[in-house]
């Protein structure tokens, strides 16, 4: 499979795949993200707090997760003003384990795993639908996720 900016529209068929990565996140990575993000909500950083509102502790920002996910797209096209338009659906919180448990696997924090295929193209709009699976702990995080990329000719 062709990546960046040399990829020919030609080249591709659907279910290619265009990659997969994995995205280790720890608590620490949560808070640079709240800084970076301005998005300070306790359920990001306060184990208490998130499991008091029915969380299963503290969980990853929604948008670093969909940020995370649409990195693969970015790296495969080579070009992320390509990226024209991109959705997904939160099904399941991303928990980031207590790096001071009583589990020393918590320190790590907690891997998404993350994949891309093209699932559909437009040979008139030269764009790719790449659909994106979004997974921790074993569990699909995102759902429908969807980025088009537009090709250029």
């Amino acid at each position: 499979m062709q990546r960046g900016l040399n990829m020919k529209f030609e080249d591709l068929t659907v279910g290619d795949s265009i990659g997969e990565t994995t995205v280790h996140v720890n608590r620490s990575d949560l808070v640079k993200y709240a800084g970076a993000s301005g998005d300070f909500n306790p359920i990001h950083w306060n184990e208490r707090f998130a499991t008091e509102v029915g969380l299963p502790g503290v969980i990853a920002h929604g948008m670093w997760t969909m940020g995370t996910a649409v990195q693969l797209v970015s790296d495969w096209c080579g070009d992320p003003g390509a990226v024209v338009d991109y959705q997904t659906r939160f099904t399941k919180p991303v928990p980031v384990a207590d790096p001071e448990g009583s589990n020393p696997a918590d320190a790590e924090g907690t891997t998404v795993e993350i994949s891309g295929k093209i699932g559909a193209l437009d040979e008139a709009a030269r764009t790719a639908r790449i659909d994106i699976t979004v997974s921790a702990g074993g569990q699909k995080v995102l759902v429908k996720a969807q980025a088009l990329v537009r090709l250029s000719a």
